[in-house]
């Protein structure tokens, strides 16, 4: 797959939004749904899980790097992050499916990824108590980061201006549904699912090494404290946007003219985008929207 040709993934026109087993979805991530929903996990297998744009690439390296890092040089170097770590629910055609792609990961574990909330994720994934990695950002921050990607990527829908975007947002009318659900969802999980650690970007940000020993601590990993350390500075922001195997500077349908891929990483990049007065509207609707969770986010560190 090293070898595979991205010239010839040209994607002709943006998708349109549409209404898919009760969230927003578009036909890249709907079409193989019957191989989806059977995919057969093993025990082993650790799922990585988020919202898009929560730090998803992030935490693949973080992983890739702990399990794998010291085996074949050349892996680092010459396969891209996602075909490491497929994304699950995927189907970019000519390109092989997340599926088939995850059913051909010749490592243990397997490392895969998916933007689906929790009622949408492959029964086995539970049926085999497999460990979920999941990584919440807060919602602000996480909706300026969503606008910019839905700008430079041309596999997903339009995303118009800034205020036509979070009006969007908020109404929980983007790919894979509402922000909302979807980090209330997994935290709901975690209660009665003890195989799922879940992670805040802005503890990443804030203090990565920590972050790194309390997942090696949850995936039982005795890793030397040298290499953790060179796993933090190998998946540092600023190195991972430089690293070609990690940017998605190789796909085509991303437009990197108009923003990187990895853009900033950075905790109250929101405070550059939004109003007063969306500011104020933003607010009193995440009130409304989370009153019933014990979840809480930080949105400046």
């Amino acid at each position: 797959m090293e070898g595979f040709d991205f010239s010839s993934l040209k994607l002709i026109s943006r998708p349109e939004l549409f209404e898919f087993e009760g969230i927003s979805m578009v036909h890249y991530f709907t079409e193989n749904w019957e191989n989806i929903q059977k995919f057969q996990a093993r025990p082993d297998d650790i799922l990585i899980a988020t919202y898009p744009k929560a730090g998803t690439t992030w935490v693949s390296y973080i992983l890739d790097l702990l399990y794998f890092g010291n085996e074949a040089p050349d892996r680092q170097t010459s396969i891209p992050i996602f075909m490491r770590v497929p994304f699950l629910e995927a189907t970019f055609p000519p390109m092989p499916s997340g599926v088939e792609l995850a059913d051909n990961l010749p490592t243990k574990p397997r490392l895969i990824k998916t933007h689906l909330p929790i009622q949408l994720v492959p029964k086995s994934f539970w049926e085999q108590n497999c460990k979920v990695v999941y990584v919440a950002r807060n919602a602000k921050d996480n909706a300026v980061s969503y606008f910019h990607f839905e700008r430079m990527n041309k596999g997903q829908p339009d995303p118009g201006d800034w205020n036509t975007f979070l009006q969007m947002f908020m109404e929980g009318k983007k790919v894979f549904g509402p922000w909302y659900d979807h980090v209330c969802g997994y935290w709901e999980k975690k209660q009665t699912y003890s195989n799922l650690h879940y992670m805040f970007f802005e503890d990443m940000v804030e203090d990565p090494g920590c972050e790194l020993d309390s997942l090696c601590s949850f995936l039982g990993l005795n890793t030397p404290i040298e290499e953790r350390k060179k796993i933090t500075k190998s998946t540092h922001f600023n190195n991972m946007k430089e690293n070609k195997m990690t940017n998605y500077s190789g796909v085509p349908v991303m437009d990197f003219t108009i923003s990187p891929f990895m853009r900033k990483g950075k905790v109250g990049d929101w405070k550059n985008h939004f109003t007063v007065a969306q500011n104020e509207q933003f607010d009193e609707h995440y009130k409304q929207k989370m009153k019933n969770t014990t979840l809480q986010f930080r949105i400046e560190i």
